[in-house]
């Protein structure tokens, strides 16, 4: 797939998918004016987004809406305060999601108390480094009552990041 830079209209777009899905303002920081955008060669639509070749998201077809990468995950890192849309887990369970495992619901620290299900999360240890990144089962309250079950599902870890193809997510 061919990268363009993003123009005006497109860069608002993304950025505007960015500030609902998350929360405001968080779209000019995520995706600065440098990104450049992959389009779908089957419906033309805007497919991935980069910066400086790190891919940052993928905007999902069947919805719109974005599935971040790592380097996405580590500038919204960068630019809010813990725990916004984080998971903070134990330290004992981090080799573990490293190899792409989900996360239990009795493994939480702290979590953000605006996170729902099927929510795009940050997966961080307590000294609030990046782990991983997958999406809410359960609701922040669910997960901090329940002492059982899938409160994350792990798309991408650290260790899975380096044989993530773009096209499979």
């Amino acid at each position: 797939m061919k990268k363009i830079e993003a123009d005006y209209q497109t860069l608002r777009k993304i950025r505007s998918i960015a500030d609902y899905q998350f929360f405001p303002s968080i779209g000019d920081k995520l995706f600065p004016r440098e990104v450049t955008i992959s389009y779908s060669q089957k419906t033309g639509k805007i497919r991935f987004v980069y910066l400086n070749d790190d891919l940052l998201a993928t905007i999902r077809s069947n919805d719109g809406k974005i599935a971040l990468h790592l380097k996405g995950a580590e500038r919204i890192l960068e630019n809010t305060k813990k725990p916004k849309l984080r998971i903070v887990i134990l330290k004992d369970i981090v080799p573990f999601i490293v190899q792409g495992r989900n996360v239990f619901a009795k493994h939480i620290l702290e979590v953000d108390p605006n996170i729902r299900p099927n929510d795009e999360v940050i997966v961080v240890d307590s000294d609030d480094k990046l782990i991983a990144v997958g999406k809410a089962v359960l609701s922040a309250n669910e997960m901090l009552a329940f002492q059982t079950g899938v409160a994350v599902k792990i798309r991408i870890s650290k260790s899975t990041n380096q044989s993530l193809n773009p096209q499979n997510v």
